[in-house]
């Protein structure tokens, strides 16, 4: 009896064990290949920070007017700054905290309005993710599995389309750390929830 009970235990314990490796094996297993004839679109929002300046003003049909980066860096030559306290005109109030990185470690110092890769490719400004991807790889792993960043729409694109943010829509790229928040307090005006036994007489 001792060794038949001894033999189910191990069985039950190997099984535990191949079923937990089983799990974390499907887990990180690749997607499994889908045919993009039915499927929606993934469409990641462009943040109008990546066109140009964005301003308080309002056009004729009340549109929000932004100023594009090369109507001033395609037409006059700036000194690309060290420091963000060299900075003049509209950015001139711009905070910068973003480890030991200068302005020239993203910005192409050629191209004011682009970005520069690390090895060495100059990219438009809307493509700022590919920038962001070298040194945040974590985060943009986790992103493309769906685990960092916000979205709207559907998880089963056969239903739907679904919009991802971007990572500026978040974090402002010059100091991409979030502040500290104090929480807010707990709503006054909670529901009560009284027991199903409250307020039955009890015989006795």
């Amino acid at each position: 009896m001792q060794t038949h009970t001894l033999t189910l235990a191990l069985v039950l314990v190997g099984t535990a064990q191949c079923g937990t490796r089983d799990n974390l094996a499907r887990l990180y297993a690749p997607e499994a290949a889908v045919t993009t004839d039915a499927m929606y679109p993934v469409t990641i929002h462009a943040p109008p920070s990546l066109r140009g300046l964005q301003t308080n003003l309002r056009g004729p049909n009340g549109e929000p007017l932004d100023v594009p980066c090369a109507s001033c860096h395609s037409t006059q030559q700036f000194a690309l700054p060290q420091s963000a306290q060299q900075l003049g005109g509209p950015h001139v109030a711009m905070q910068f905290a973003h480890g030991s990185n200068q302005c020239r470690s993203c910005h192409d110092p050629d191209h004011y309005d682009r970005l520069r890769l690390a090895t060495g490719t100059s990219i438009p400004m809307t493509e700022a993710m590919q920038l962001c991807a070298q040194c945040h790889g974590p985060q943009f792993r986790d992103y493309n599995r769906g685990a960092h960043g916000g979205m709207n729409g559907h998880w089963d694109l056969r239903r739907g389309p679904r919009l991802r943010n971007h990572c500026v829509d978040c974090h402002d790229p010059h100091a991409p750390a979030f502040p500290h928040f104090t929480p807010m307090p707990a709503p006054r005006d909670l529901p009560v929830h009284h027991s199903s036994h409250e307020g039955a007489s009890h015989g006795g």
